[in-house]
Formats: C-alpha cells, structure tokens, sequence
C-alpha cells in the first residue's frame, strides 16, 4: 500500500499569484530588491501567507517563462541593480538616467539595459569591486557545477552566434564533441564566467528574499512546467532523454487538443522527453530539477500534471496541434522515485483542461491538492467540479490563473447565460465593479485549504491587465502594476476577508 504523502497545506490560508516581473520599479521590470520587499510587507499586513509565482528561469522564445533557457538556471533580468549597488558592484549613476514604461515591460528596452548594468558589475568585480563576494561566488561555482557549466557554456555560445538556437550551431558543437566544447569554453572563458557571475547575484538575491519572507510569516510557491524550451541547455547537454531525431530535432512537440482557449488546440513545441532513456537513470534529472526548485521555495506548482499520466503528442513540423496523440506517461513511477528520494513532496497538481479518471486517481495516490478555478465554474469549461460546492479540503481554489483573462475582464465578456449562472449562485445581482471580490469571497469562504487569487483580481482590474492569453505566442508577460495601485484601503479590506473565513495566520504560541 502506497504511503500516503502529507498535505503542504497544514491550516486554511490565502494568499496572492504575482510574477516577480509585476512588480514596481524605476528600472522597467520587476526585480528581487527594495520593491519585492515591500511586496512582502504588503502581504503580510493583508494577513496572506503565501506569495505565488510562475517560474524563475531565463525567459527565450516569447518572453515566456514557460519556454526557458533551463531549468535550473534563474532569470538575471530578476536582478535588483539597486541591490548591486548597495553591494557596491555597480554606482548609483550607472542605473539612472532611464525612463520606463511603469504599466507594461517594454522587453525590447529592458532586456539590453539589464544586459548592460550586468556587464558593468562583472567588470567591476574583476576589477576588484565587492571582494568579499569574491570566496562566495567560487563556492557557488562549485556547489551548482552539475548544471552551471553547461547551462554557463550554452549561454556564451548562444551570445556569440547572436541568439541562434542551438542546433542550427556548427555540427561539433551541436554533437558536443569534447574537443570542440574544450576549444569554446576556452575561447570564451571570459564570457563563460560573467553567466556564472549572473547566476550567483540571482541566487544571492533571491535566498535572501525567501529569507525576508519566511522571516514575515509568508511563504513563497514556485511553479514548475512539465516541458523545457527545445533551445534550452537542459535539451543541448542531455540530447538521449529527449525524443529527438538524427538531427537533434524534435520527433514530436507538446500541446494539446482543441479546448477552452483554442479550437485548433495549443501549439506549445517543446520536446517529448525519453521516458524510457529517463527511467533507466532513476529520473535523476527529474529528482535533481525538484530538489533545485523546493531549494528555492516552500511549495510548488507542477505545471501539466495529466501530462504526466498521458501527454499530446504532436509531429514535428506540424503547423497546429491537431493531429496529436495521448502517450502513456511515467505516471506513479516517477513520482515514488522523487518521494523516495527528496521525501513527502510539497506538490501543487495542476489538473485543469481534459482530467480523465486515472489522471485523477495518480493525483490522489500521491495526495496532492488539485486546483480549481472559478471563472470555469460559470463559464467557458463549465464544469461541476469547479462550484465551491463540490470542493473537497485539499484544493486550491483560484479566482483565475495567469492564463485566464482577469476576473473583472471575463465578466466584461461573459454572455448573458453565464451572469444568471453567476447571479443564481451568488444569490443576488452582481456588476462589473463588485465580481472580483465576488469571486473572492466564494473562494475564501469555500472548504478549499488555499485560496488565492491574482494580484489584478484584488484591485479589480479589467483585461488591460491579463498576463498571458493561451495559444498566442506573442505580446504577453508585460502587465505591471504601481505602487499608488496598492492602497492601504484593499490591504485592509483582503486582510478582514481573510479574518471573517478563518484563514489569517494564527497569533504566536495558539493553534
């Protein structure tokens, strides 16, 4: 019998779904210095206890952070340059001067001006700026050799050959011959070790935020995706656990069918992996990407969760993803494997779009709490499961994820038969500037362990603000907010929700 895995979710509790690049700031995109904090004194006064978040890693195709340049690696754009300062790699001088958009990340903008403060740091520090830091880096080097020296090489190749993806580089680097590899990282040492100097400022930053948020009484989720990017560093250096072929192109690409969001289905293009190649090594990728995540936050969120019961397989080369394929995953194997070596998983199952019984049987094998969304309940999917209702207690109820258009927005554009669904449930009218707090109320009040919302639900804001539209490749991942959006006045108010459903942090010696 299958040891049951404990809950991660111990006490109800709330808590809010921001990507770190959300956040204010003078410097175009939201970044892990004095505004994160400050993020985390927010939640803390509303009585949240959980930060939410999509994943961290260095953003390619799209600007996605569900397509990345690896999976271990974190995203230097993250960087706070106000930190860099105060550590004295870079001169308060060096970070002014520019204006920003302060609603939407300009990419285009912020990518080479971030590109830019982080040469100049590298600079400095070799030229004897923050010594002190000098013994850390080293050690960091060696600590996270396994994947910083491919993940370090894949980036100083790809800035030489301006962005190409990897396998249209020459054929020896391509195959990874010794030789050639040798020959690179020789001729780009210097490049080689200004993105290991990148990941360790990340790092750096980054422990020191969950350490200021633990510290308050917040805790943080992470998000893993299923897939990893074709043009990753992940694919280039473990080419036989992918399904690629003779080219090292992929056989067939990741999506799935017709649903919600696409009558074409979505497109996403990653690779397959090898799960028989996979298995023969214990998963030891799969434990080793699990244990670098939960080093990095409390909980997390995996991404595609029926993917790994049966996954939509698509051609290679196909325009749309139709002509897909369900193919069996590693279902329980995988997941014995990682408890059997991390030990209990503090794991999120993303089970929406098309969950069969046996996907919903592995979930609760393993007692994972499964997701619910609101905005499904009432329209577009709708489905019982999603009515507060029918929610068992290890759930996650959501208003709307990153991928749905904001609470206020979907309302603006639900049809006639959906309000009165809503209206029937609520029990009285509702109007474009009460439904996100509507939502709110019926996912804090529900029996679901967590509730959470997104930080656009709480200051009720219209589609101007959807983060990300599935199936469109392009124009996503800018919104931000401001500092004069969040008032003390809807901390409050997210703060007496939280009390009225019992799910404030408890005071200090009670239980």
């Amino acid at each position: 019998m299958t040891q049951m895995n404990p809950t991660p979710f111990q006490s109800r509790a709330a808590g809010v779904l921001l990507h770190p690049t959300s956040l204010p700031g003078p410097h175009g995109i939201g970044d892990l210095g004095p505004s994160s904090r400050a993020w985390v004194d927010a939640l803390a006064q509303a009585k949240q206890q959980w930060w939410q978040m999509l994943p961290l890693s260095p953003t390619g195709f799209a600007d996605s952070p569900y397509q990345c340049l690896s999976t271990f690696a974190g995203n230097p754009n993250l960087i706070s340059p106000d930190d860099l300062v105060k550590d004295g790699l870079l001169r308060r001088r060096d970070v002014a001067g520019q204006a920003f958009d302060t609603r939407r990340v300009d990419f285009g903008a912020v990518l080479p001006f971030k590109a830019k403060l982080l040469a100049r740091a590298w600079e400095n520090f070799k030229r004897g700026a923050a010594r002190r830091l000098k013994r850390d880096f080293e050690k960091f080097c060696v600590e996270e050799k396994s994947w910083l020296k491919d993940f370090a090489l894949f980036m100083a190749l790809k800035d030489a050959r301006g962005g190409a993806i990897w396998f249209e580089w020459e054929p020896e680097l391509i195959e990874r011959r010794p030789a050639a590899l040798a020959r690179a990282g020789e001729s780009l040492r210097d490049s080689v070790r200004q993105h290991e100097f990148r990941q360790f400022l990340f790092f750096r930053q980054w422990r020191a935020l969950k350490d200021y948020a633990n510290a308050r009484g917040v805790k943080l989720i992470g998000d893993i995706p299923i897939f990893v990017s074709g043009d990753s560093a992940d694919v280039w250096s473990r080419p036989g656990e992918f399904l690629l072929d003779e080219r090292r192109r992929p056989k067939v690409v990741a999506g799935v069918p017709p649903d919600y969001f696409s009558k074409t289905g979505q497109l996403w293009g990653n690779p397959h992996y090898d799960w028989k190649a996979m298995k023969q090594t214990g998963y030891r990728w799969w434990i080793a990407r699990v244990r670098a995540t939960l080093r990095m936050v409390d909980v997390v969120r995996v991404d595609h969760f029926r993917g790994f019961e049966a996954a939509w397989q698509v051609p290679g080369g196909d325009a749309t993803a139709q002509r897909g394929r369900w193919v069996k995953g590693p279902g329980a194997d995988l997941f014995a494997k990682l408890r059997a070596a991390l030990g209990p998983l503090p794991i999120i199952a993303e089970d929406l779009g098309l969950i069969t019984p046996a996907v919903d049987a592995l979930r609760a094998r393993f007692n994972f709490p499964g997701m619910r969304i609101l905005q499904f309940a009432f329209g577009g999917a709708v489905e019982n499961r999603f009515l507060p209702h029918h929610y068992e207690r290890n759930t996650i109820v959501y208003t709307g994820t990153h991928d749905n258009d904001t609470t206020r927005g979907w309302f603006a554009t639900a049809s006639r038969k959906e309000r009165r669904l809503l209206r029937r449930y609520l029990g009285h009218p509702c109007d474009d500037r009460r439904v996100s707090w509507e939502l709110m109320r019926l996912a804090w009040s529900s029996v679901a362990d967590l509730a959470i919302a997104p930080l656009q639900d709480v200051l009720n804001l219209g589609t101007e603000a959807r983060m990300n539209f599935p199936g469109q490749s392009s124009g996503w991942w800018r919104w931000r907010f401001t500092s004069s959006q969040l008032t003390g006045a809807a901390l409050d108010r997210l703060g007496e929700m939280t009390e009225v459903y019992s799910r404030a942090p408890k005071p200090a010696g009670k239980t």
